[in-house]
């Protein structure tokens, strides 16, 4: 699908970060037996994926403004443009050679998310859409979310919380609710192939608690443009600032929010 000038910005700066977390994956996968450990070798690929992805993004568009996990906020000369970057997401399966991990990149403006890149490289599966224009995997397959009614066939992910995290109670919750009423939960540790999945219909929904923009924001539009239904766990708040989603095709959509709203 040809896409705008700024969607092929987006996917050729995500191709050549890929092309670099690639190479040193497979040096992380070489990194697991040895004594010392992989983790300051992954901090050093993940800052510098994301150091390739500001020069190409900030090189084609100098005048927006930039947000990624390791760098923080640059502020643009176009204050209505911004960047929203997450060079690796998916950092702790990458330590531990896991191939499921992704760079996510939205372009936001004016506020609203009008572009979003998920790039899988290690499995070269290219997520993307733009507002209005619908969600697409690689070069020509259009993604639609899955079409099934009933929650007990359905698959749904989710983040689990880790190291003593505050919200581990209500997940939790959650998933006490949810697990006797599905055919299953995933967590596979990567919040936004989990939302470009729903978009592929691979999963039904998806839910998660204190996430990052950086995490979702590309993920988020993907799902919408495939015919994901998208609302903040607090009807009244914001998926962005408070980091909190419900994510589901429409038959389903109403029905798995109740369930994880009556918590």
């Amino acid at each position: 699908m040809p896409g705008s000038a700024n969607l092929n910005i987006m996917m050729k700066a995500a191709r050549k970060a890929g092309r670099s977390l690639v190479k040193d994956f497979r040096e992380v996968e070489n990194l697991q037996v040895s004594t010392k450990g992989a983790g300051d070798f992954v901090s050093r690929a993940d800052i510098a994926a994301e150091e390739i992805l500001k020069e190409e993004l900030l090189g084609a568009r100098p005048t927006y403004g930039w947000i990624a996990e390791e760098g923080g906020e640059i502020a643009g000369k176009d204050p209505t443009r911004r960047w929203i970057v997450d060079p690796l997401d998916g950092t702790t399966n990458f330590l531990h050679g896991l191939p499921h991990w992704s760079i996510s990149i939205a372009l936001e403006h004016k506020g609203e998310i009008v572009a979003g890149v998920v790039f899988d490289a290690a499995k070269d599966e290219m997520f993307y859409a733009e507002k209005g224009e619908g969600a697409w995997l690689n070069d020509s397959l259009r993604m639609r979310v899955s079409g099934r009614h009933r929650m007990i066939e359905s698959i749904f992910a989710t983040g689990l919380p880790y190291a003593g995290r505050a919200d581990l109670p209500e997940t939790l919750q959650d998933l006490a609710r949810i697990l006797p009423a599905t055919a299953g939960v995933r967590r596979f540790g990567a919040a936004s192939l989990d939302l470009a999945y729903v978009a592929a219909g691979r999963y039904e929904g998806f839910w998660e608690r204190k996430l990052q923009p950086w995490d979702v924001a590309a993920g988020l539009l993907i799902a919408k443009e495939a015919g994901a239904l998208v609302e903040p766990m607090n009807p009244e708040g914001n998926i962005l600032e408070d980091g909190e989603m419900i994510v589901a095709n429409e038959p389903i959509f109403s029905t798995f929010a109740k369930v994880i709203r009556n918590g």
